[in-house]
This record gives structure tokens, C-alpha cells and sequence, in this order.
């Protein structure tokens, strides 16, 4: 398998996430978002994946796009240990918690989204800065909520194994961090992260251990 990647893409940490706890390795190759204009938009990465975004990955003559859809099928061809366990209202949960990151929260703040606001709308750094706070504050609020009333909820998003949603979690606290979020009013989250980030796959994952951190 190739992983096109970018070690500070929220989805294709994602995606190292599964890959780790799944064993797959996986050759990473780097695409780097911002160096020459993006080497995303270069014709050759837009043969592959003409949406212009990371993580895209190939396996043999496969190729699939978007983090999710990338997990999912990580699953199902190594289906042990299982990123969607459990009854379908259990998966369904899951993908709940999943996909109010990955569809709610980071859509509005990836970085073709910040580039806008700053090149074409002109919003300066602070502002672009309190547009990501704002977002990713209110998002994470909703999904601890969701985690705070759910006797499903465990050491980890849904139960005491990591889940797909623990791979989408990981990596937006990662980035709420980063840009100085207040998290103090999200307990089940913090705690979650923590147990996260004491397992070594998700350390492996991290954007700073990443061959192309810099």
C-alpha cells in the first residue's frame, strides 16, 4: 500500500491511526499543502485524486480517497481488531461520533478553507484564528455531549477499544491544541485523548514523527 500524505492533515492522521493499530504498513509519500502553491494541485497528484485533497491510498490498483471511506476499507480487508465493532446501532454511534468531526468540524477548518478566508477575503491571522477556535469549540462541545450521556461510552469513544472515532478524535484535539482551544469544559474528551495518546499506534500517528515533520 502507498499513503499519500501530509503529516499535519487531520484525515491522513486519520488514517496513520488505522494504519498503526491495524499493523498495515503502509509506504507514505508525502504531499506537502503549502510548498509551491500546494503539490496537491500538481497534475499528477489531481490524476489520482482530482479532489486535490490528503490522504489518498493506493493498493495495488486501487485507489481511494477520503479518510473515512479509507478506514472503513481497512476494516473490512484486515477486519481484526475491529474500528467498527459491535450491533449496527453500536457501529451507527461510532460513525456518529466520527462523522461530527470529520463532516461537521473540519470541513470549515481545513486549510484551503483558512487560505481563502485569508488570500481572497482578506481576514487577517487573529481572525482566522478566532474563526478555527470558534468552530472547532463548538463542534468538540456537541461531541462531548454526545460522549458525556452515552453509558457506551468508555476508556475510549465506545467502550474500551479504540474506534473509528477515536481516529477522527485524536487528530482534531490534536489541532484544537495547537491553536490554543479551551478544552477545559470537555472532560470526557481530554480523558479520552489521554488513553488515546498512551498507546503507541497513536503515538507512531503523530504529526511530529512523521517523515516529512517539520
Amino acid at each position: 500500500m502507498k499513503l499519500y500524505t501530509y503529516f499535519r492533515s487531520s484525515a491522513a492522521f486519520r488514517v496513520r491511526i488505522a494504519l498503526q493499530l491495524k499493523g498495515i504498513e503502509a509506504e507514505q509519500i508525502p504531499v506537502h499543502l503549502v510548498r509551491q502553491g500546494g503539490e496537491q494541485r500538481l497534475p499528477d497528484y489531481l490524476a489520482l485524486n482530482p479532489a486535490g485533497l490528503v490522504p489518498a491510498l493506493v493498493d495495488e490498483d486501487l485507489v481511494l480517497t477520503q479518510s473515512l471511506a479509507i478506514i472503513e476499507y481497512l476494516d473490512e480487508v484486515q477486519p481484526e481488531p475491529s474500528l467498527l465493532p459491535g450491533s449496527p446501532a453500536e457501529r451507527a454511534r461510532i460513525r456518529a461520533i466520527a462523522n461530527a468531526i470529520a463532516c461537521d468540524i473540519h470541513p470549515i477548518n481545513n486549510l484551503r478553507v483558512l487560505q481563502y478566508l485569508q488570500h481572497e477575503l482578506g481576514i487577517g491571522e487573529e481572525q482566522k484564528n478566532a474563526w478555527y477556535r470558534h468552530w472547532v469549540v463548538l463542534g468538540l462541545a456537541a461531541v462531548e455531549t454526545l460522549l458525556a450521556t452515552s453509558p457506551a461510552t468508555g476508556d475510549f469513544c465506545h467502550g474500551s477499544h479504540p474506534t473509528l472515532a477515536d481516529c477522527c478524535l485524536i487528530p482534531q484535539v490534536f489541532n484544537a491544541r495547537r491553536f490554543n482551544c479551551d478544552l477545559s469544559a470537555m472532560p470526557h474528551i481530554v480523558r479520552i485523548a489521554s488513553n488515546c495518546e498512551a498507546i503507541e499506534a497513536f503515538r507512531l500517528a503523530e504529526p511530529g514523527r512523521q517523515p516529512d515533520a517539520e
